[in-house]
């Protein structure tokens, strides 16, 4: 008897052999060797190289390059406010959860508890007797994952927490990178009203002067009328710019989680210009994306879900014991002698299930190519918002170059539109032309440098903002019975 017994628990507690189901191997991405784009302004051809973990450009903190200490205090707050990463953040832990209670399948499930009973039994021959009966039952239960049912689900589940802690990334770069992005348009728009309000002086002045050559008889009135008209319509134009700057500052409390009226950002024109931005290779840009690294861990929860439908068709083995101490009084319940148990193991196998197994297994394999189509489109999108990035920073820069010489002409323009109608040559409109032309055109190059500003963020935030799919959470981190957020990112084990 004692070797059966050992028999039947050397079976229940054989090591679990293989998993079944396809070994997970990176999809294919449409991946160039090159960007089409030339490399970034101020950069070589030949500097075009893949980024490394050690680089220090553009890691971390990336804000911090514009050199703007009020920017850097108000991204600092985003980590610590923001609803929407809070909520990304919730949900990477529910994910880490649920991989963890898959996992304890893999441990056998111990129940115990106590009753108590009293019992009649009347028999022909023998009076009424009452008895009672006290149990303390213990029962265990456990599967043995020999085809890796469990396995794949705990794989499955993991792949999932991953893909969590990508999409947080992605919420938490693309955050910064709003808040940059409204920064600086907002002080862009301070630059506008700057200009403006110089103007407005400018043209307050030169209405004074003509109302006194009008008083003299030297001009007409309808030169005054210009004049005035020109004022007035300068001043509508800066007064028109707070409304877009209040919205900006309501949109950056926002994301530092503060209610509008508790931010307000002093006036200060933008002044800065674009940094250089560190280059990758279309390459590197798989490891650099969270989304990107989010879409592949998601295909490998995929696979792992395959390997789950498959196993449905192989047998499970199971092992229930229980035991504990059964008595009429409690006094010496727990004695030898009111001991019971039993033990043993159970196969159990699905025999007919008119195909539900088998599709399950086309569900999970179709949902397989989905998660492939969409890390494809993910690795696509990228590449093209590079390559928007890379385009809009050269073509920007030419421009910006072309509309300083078209300011400095326009301001030629006016200085001699000016001498002239002082010297009475002319009439006031060719200075109103003129000074219109100046200010299109300064206003213009204004809204070049906030526009080359906010397409650095962009190339920044396309680029990955420094991140490294190495960053996210190994197997074991999300595994681990930590909170996650103080876990330091260990490199991904790739099945």
């Amino acid at each position: 008897m004692k070797r059966e017994r050992a028999a039947i628990l050397a079976a229940a507690l054989l090591p679990a052999g293989c998993a079944v189901g396809p070994v997970y191997t990176r999809p294919s991405a449409p991946v160039p060797p090159a960007f089409k784009e030339a490399p970034p302004p101020g950069q070589r051809p030949e500097d075009w190289k893949t980024a490394e973990p050690r680089d220090a450009a553009a890691r971390g903190k990336w804000w911090e390059v514009f050199g703007d200490p009020e920017l850097n205090a108000l991204e600092e707050q985003v980590d610590a406010a923001n609803p929407e990463l809070a909520r990304a953040e919730a949900v990477f832990r529910e994910a880490r959860a649920v991989a963890r209670g898959a996992r304890a399948d893999l441990f056998p499930t111990v129940t115990g508890g106590a009753s108590v009973s009293r019992a009649r039994r009347a028999g022909s021959n023998a009076p009424p007797a009452t008895s009672t009966v006290y149990q303390v039952p213990f029962d265990l239960s456990w599967e043995a994952d020999v085809f890796g049912r469990i396995r794949r689900n705990v794989e499955a589940n993991v792949t999932a927490a991953q893909a969590s802690a990508g999409d947080r990334e992605a919420v938490r770069l693309s955050l910064h990178a709003e808040l940059a992005a409204d920064w600086l348009q907002l002080h862009g728009l301070d630059a506008q009203k700057a200009l403006l309000d110089t103007v407005v002086a400018g043209d307050a002045t030169a209405l004074q002067l003509t109302r006194n050559r009008h008083d003299q008889g030297v001009v007409s009135g309808v030169d005054v009328a210009q004049a005035e008209t020109q004022l007035e319509t300068t001043r509508v134009e800066a007064t028109d710019l707070e409304v877009a700057r209040a919205r900006l500052e309501h949109a950056i409390a926002i994301l530092v989680g503060r209610p509008p009226s508790e931010l307000t950002i002093p006036p200060a024109p933008l002044q800065t210009t674009p940094p250089p931005i560190p280059a990758a290779l279309p390459s590197e840009l798989l490891e650099r994306r969270p989304d990107v690294a989010a879409a592949e861990r998601r295909v490998a929860g995929a696979n792992a879900q395959v390997g789950v439908a498959t196993a449905a068709f192989f047998p499970r083995l199971l092992l229930a014991a229980s035991g504990g101490w059964q008595g009429n009084a409690l006094s010496g319940l727990f004695s030898l002698p009111n001991r019971f148990w039993s033990i043993g193991p159970s196969v159990v196998e699905t025999l007919f299930s008119g195909g539900k197994r088998r599709a399950a297994v086309e569900q999970a394999r179709a949902a397989y190519d989905a998660a492939v189509a969409a890390y494809r489109q993910s690795v696509l999108g990228a590449l093209q918002e590079v390559e928007d990035g890379l385009a809009a920073s050269r073509i920007l820069d030419q421009e910006a170059e072309q509309e300083a010489v078209a300011v400095a002409a326009s301001e030629r323009l006016l200085s001699l539109a000016r001498t002239r109608y002082q010297g009475g040559i002319t009439t006031y409109l060719e200075v109103v032309v003129a000074q219109n032309s100046a200010l299109a055109n300064q206003r213009a190059a204004v809204d070049l440098l906030t526009r080359r500003m906010t397409a650095s963020i962009d190339l920044v935030k396309a680029l990955g903002g420094g991140w490294d799919a190495s960053m996210l959470p190994s197997a074991g981190a999300v595994l681990s019975r930590g909170s996650g957020a103080e876990t330091k990112p260990e490199p991904t084990v790739r099945p």
